[in-house]
């Protein structure tokens, strides 16, 4: 059973209508998750992040990064090298990769740099002016306020 009926939930929010199919999404994950290639995620401050990942023996020309609908996608595919190497032990793989990253709502994506075979993808949270707290000013209850209302109304 992997599913939840989250009906009670609804009566009591406004807006969260992405929940279900969020958690929806996690709850289908596999236990087959791709581990390669391994990658760190840091917060930097309260609204920056970074996705650090290890892409060793590949260049810029082999690693893509795209957002779409809330989504980073970063591939990585090594073009085939012109000289077949006579490896004794080949321990850097090169294999070709895909790594999905669910962003938040208003996460953008603000650069990716690679460098020692890292790639850093950094991430701000940029609220719109419409979302941030706000005070409300609060009248007193005279006549003359409330008639200010009525006529407003």
């Amino acid at each position: 059973m992997r599913h939840f009926d989250l009906t009670p939930l609804y009566r009591s929010t406004i807006g969260f209508d992405r929940l279900a199919s969020i958690l929806d999404s996690i709850t289908s994950l596999d236990g087959d998750a791709p581990s390669y290639p391994p990658y760190n995620i840091e917060r930097l401050g309260e609204n920056e992040y970074r996705i650090t990942m290890a892409v060793a023996g590949f260049g810029e020309e082999d690693v893509n990064a795209e957002v779409k609908e809330n989504t980073l996608t970063i591939r990585g595919d090594k073009t085939a090298e012109e000289k077949a190497a006579n490896y004794l032990h080949r321990g850097i793989a090169t294999r070709a990769f895909e790594r999905r990253f669910q962003l938040a709502d208003h996460v953008q994506v603000t650069g990716a740099k690679l460098e020692n075979g890292l790639l850093h993808v950094v991430l701000v949270r940029e609220l719109p002016e419409a979302m941030k707290p706000r005070t409300i000013a609060i009248e007193g209850g005279s006549k003359a306020a409330t008639a200010a209302i009525a006529d407003n109304a």
